[in-house]
């Protein structure tokens, strides 16, 4: 931006990063509080999706405990939870067959007794409309693409994107300088690996204590299946089956309206770099047991997102000078319950409140909340998460079949009362360097997509009405560009080709005219903001900013 044009600037209480669960709590709960203490207080929220919802993916099996909180009287309102979880089925597959595990086995708090299976985008919409009612201001199609700092180094608000820059970054005829958005407090609830919050996460240290971040990629499709096949409520989780070291498993969920969502998730600590998460998703389908409740039906959506995995022991400090990070920001997923929209929004109503009480106590803003970071380990969330601490790095630590036995007996004593029998808590590897070199690992054959049950990425992308303005800068930068051919191509046979599941990433012949000259090419208006690259790129020379606000994926009902 030239030194000419100046950004328009608006001030607010509290301004928030994303528009998705955590987000709309905050500002929902900061709402309330004013209302119920007569208080006047400004709450903006800006989201990157061209509506909210449109970048929202989920399964989602939703536990409802944080939403009876926060608005009571949510089935009088309308809420959009229709299907209560009416069976639970967990299967073992091999190639052709399946076994079923006894639910009595299994820990009762991995239980969806009272949950619900939805639309979290849906969900997500319908929560935005409470908030504007409470006079909360929405900003969809905006992207915060830059932290604001004050002289004493504390955050003070964002700043939006440019919108109409070309691709060298150059104002275009169409350009408009971003908004500043100052607040007393920003909170962050970009999901998974936010690239403002990867930035505020390192300037302020706040995961020194903590073990690295793991992460899975969930790919997700949304189907309409015929009627006799369809038991609304059913609810499936898989494991085993196309994978065989690698963690991970299916998901299957009837919903409203002969709906199924049908969805897969691969551990991005994975080590065989031929392994492509989107073919095992393929694969997956063509189940014996799977295939015939698709048989007949029609695709409808698509989409793929990273997810939270590391747990109690991953969750960085929450707090800095002027802000918070809340929800999957921080990484609040219960893996073994495969849930994290309840402990989302219940990190965002616990910062909301220390924000409120900060606020209203005459603070200018800048200063730490504190009270959030305490709150959160006094909460159901903490102990939610503790419980299942060492679920996860067991399947890394002990391989798939013993990690296994080992997180059920450890669930089963948190379960009983008897956790302090396993006071240990276990670490966790950063995902990126799990990678071994492609000539140390067998190669995989996956079979080509029949175009009915299976598919390509490019129609899957399709699918996701994903779309970029393409004369915008790239928004999947390189640190170093020698690196994608020099590594990632020679040492583990160009790994992002497959990890990706949008055909983001492609190795094209550069037109040097030798039998080896390759280079990366991005085609980044395929991106369906999944953040798998920036997580899984072995040398941690993907770097994700976003694009332009509106860009990405438009999930309809996903």
């Amino acid at each position: 931006m030239s030194e000419e044009q100046v950004r328009e600037s608006m001030e607010v209480d509290v301004v928030i990063v994303g528009g998705g669960p955590a987000g709309l709590s905050a500002a929902i709960r900061l709402m309330q509080l004013a209302s119920e203490n007569e208080y006047e207080i400004t709450v903006c929220v800006v989201e990157k999706g061209s509506e909210i919802g449109a970048h929202i993916l989920s399964g989602a099996v939703v536990d409802p405990i944080a939403l009876d909180e926060l608005i009571p009287d949510w089935k009088k309102k309308g809420a959009p939870l229709n299907t209560p979880v009416t069976e639970n089925l967990h299967w073992v597959l091999s190639k052709t067959s399946k076994s079923t595990l006894p639910h009595i086995l299994m820990p009762p708090l991995l239980s969806n007794d009272g949950c619900y299976t939805l639309s979290l985008g849906n969900l997500c919409r319908w929560l935005a409309e409470q908030a504007e009612a409470l006079g909360v201001e929405i900003y969809p199609g905006f992207a915060a693409a830059e932290v604001l700092y004050d002289s004493d180094g504390a955050v003070k608000g964002i700043s939006t994107g440019d919108m109409g820059l070309q691709k060298d970054g150059t104002p275009g005829p169409n350009h408009e300088p971003g908004m500043e958005l100052h607040a007393k407090y920003t909170f962050f609830a970009e999901g998974v690996r936010g690239h403002l919050s990867k930035e505020i996460i390192s300037k302020f240290e706040l995961n020194n204590e903590s073990e690295p971040q793991t992460y899975a990629l969930g790919i997700k499709e949304l189907w309409d299946v015929t009627p006799e096949k369809h038991i609304e409520g059913r609810v499936i989780h898989t494991q085993g089956w196309p994978l065989k070291e690698t963690v991970g498993g299916g998901f299957i969920y009837h919903q409203e309206n002969n709906q199924v969502v049908i969805g897969f998730v691969v551990a991005l600590d994975y080590e065989n770099p031929h392994l492509s998460p989107f073919d095992e998703m393929q694969q997956f389908k063509t189940h014996p047991e799977i295939r015939p409740l698709l048989e007949g039906g029609r695709r409808v959506a698509y989409g793929a997102r990273a997810i939270n995995e590391g747990g109690l022991q991953s969750v960085p400090k929450l707090t800095f000078p002027g802000g918070a990070l809340i929800g999957c920001s921080a990484g609040f997923v219960n893996v073994p319950r495969i849930k994290g929209t309840h402990n989302a929004m219940k990190t965002a109503m616990l910062a909301a409140e220390a924000a409120f009480a900060s606020i209203k106590g005459g603070s200018e803003g800048g200063d730490e909340l504190t009270a959030y970071e305490e709150g959160w380990k006094k909460s159901w969330v903490y102990t939610d998460l503790h419980k299942v601490r060492n679920a996860r790095p067991a399947l890394a630590k002990f391989g798939i079949r013993l990690g296994t036995l080992y997180a059920g007996f450890d669930m089963w004593l948190n379960n009983l009362g008897l956790g302090f029998l396993l006071p240990w808590t276990m670490g966790h590897h950063p995902d990126h360097a799990q990678l071994k070199p492609a000539a140390d690992c067998p190669k995989i054959q996956y079979p080509k997509p029949d175009g009915e049950i299976t598919f390509d990425k490019l129609s899957s992308v399709f699918m996701s009405s994903t779309n970029h303005e393409e004369n915008q800068p790239v928004h999947l930068t390189l640190k170093d560009d020698a690196v994608p051919v020099a590594i990632n191509l020679g040492k583990f046979d160009g790994p992002e080709v497959l990890f990706c599941p949008a055909g983001v990433y492609e190795y094209i012949d550069d037109g040097a005219g030798s039998a080896d000259s390759k280079k990366l090419q991005i085609n980044a208006q395929n991106c369906v903001h999944c953040k798998t690259c920036d997580i899984k790129d072995p040398t941690q020379n993907i770097n994700w900013v976003v694009p332009e606000g509106g860009g990405g994926p438009n999930y309809p009902n996903m």
